[in-house]
């Protein structure tokens, strides 16, 4: 029996005093993923009701705020049952599912991002041709392949390491992350390669793409009038803050994952924490703060609650 559990489940170590501190970690970990659900599901319905947000750009907000209610779904419920278990564990096909959704809708969020960014560029460097450009058509066909593209590239990574069986029963994390490559023993060379183009094609190539887009956007707005330069700074600004807080964290994501033995618990538990508190939060605050008519709605609907 103890065999089979051995083979069956993969043990979460990641957490820090889990015994003692359990109830404040479910309680802070509740709490964040309650307001992560209704901040993003503000900013949704804020999108879906209002008709001047029905935008190629807005649409594209409201795609990001979904993704990341989806990848706090992936894994918060499960850091809930773990922190009330007495043992973290957690089956190694669940896990595989996990590292499969996190991944891609991680990819997701670089490709999203890169289509607001061509967006941003039609609206303000090709302005007479941007209802031509950016039709719903377009919009669908961009959204569907954010996150289509990573799921299918990810999903070959998982049946990759499916057919090797685990020799390596526990994870250094409190959720499946890219730790999971290293459960195989040998170390499957043809897994971490593929995993490591994948990164570079649906992390860094957007990343690069935004960048240039970006940069390309700026240099255009700087020699024309003040309110291109204006509009160029209110809504480039948030998608930016929002790439490099992203770009951060997955940074710390692959880090963490190649350094496993090298951190400290606590500070590996702090760095992966923030993936999970802190961006799926960090959306709808800037969002909701710098893209003037989401802020302007977001103002009456508080007035109203008051006022009712």
């Amino acid at each position: 029996m103890g065999d089979r559990l051995n083979v069956t489940y993969i043990t979460l170590g990641g957490f820090v005093e889990v015994d003692k501190y359990r109830y404040i970690y479910f309680l802070i970990m509740f709490t964040v993923y309650i307001l992560i659900i209704c901040s993003n599901a503000t900013i949704v319905s804020l999108i879906w009701i209002h008709q001047n947000l029905h935008e190629p750009m807005y649409i594209f907000i409201a795609a990001l705020s979904l993704n990341s209610v989806l990848l706090s779904t992936n894994i918060y419920p499960k850091l809930f049952i773990d922190v009330l278990s007495e043992k973290q564990i957690i089956s190694y096909s669940a896990c595989l599912f996990q590292y499969f959704i996190y991944y891609s809708l991680a990819g997701a969020e670089f490709l999203l991002l890169s289509a607001m960014a061509c967006d941003r560029y039609v609206s303000i460097c090709k302005p007479l041709q941007y209802p031509t450009i950016m039709r719903k058509t377009t919009v669908s066909i961009l959204l569907l392949l954010a996150w289509l593209l990573p799921a299918l590239h990810v999903v070959v990574a998982v049946a990759l390491g499916r057919k090797k069986k685990p020799c390596n029963f526990s994870l250094k994390g409190i959720f499946c992350n890219s730790s999971v490559l290293k459960f195989h023993c040998p170390s499957s060379r043809v897994v971490s390669i593929y995993a490591l183009v994948v990164l570079l094609y649906v992390a860094l190539v957007p990343v690069l793409f935004i960048l240039f887009t970006y940069t390309k956007i700026f240099i255009i707005s700087y020699r024309s009038s003040r309110d291109v330069r204006k509009k160029a700074s209110q809504t480039c600004l948030p998608h930016l803050l929002v790439l490099i807080s992203f770009s951060c964290l997955c940074a710390y994501d692959v880090i963490i994952a190649k350094l496993e033995s090298d951190v400290p618990k606590t500070a590996r538990l702090i760095m992966t924490l923030q993936m999970v508190l802190y961006h799926p939060l960090f959306n709808p605050i800037i969002y909701g703060l710098k893209m003037k008519e989401i802020s302007k709605h977001l103002k009456r609907l508080f007035c109203q609650v008051k006022q009712g």
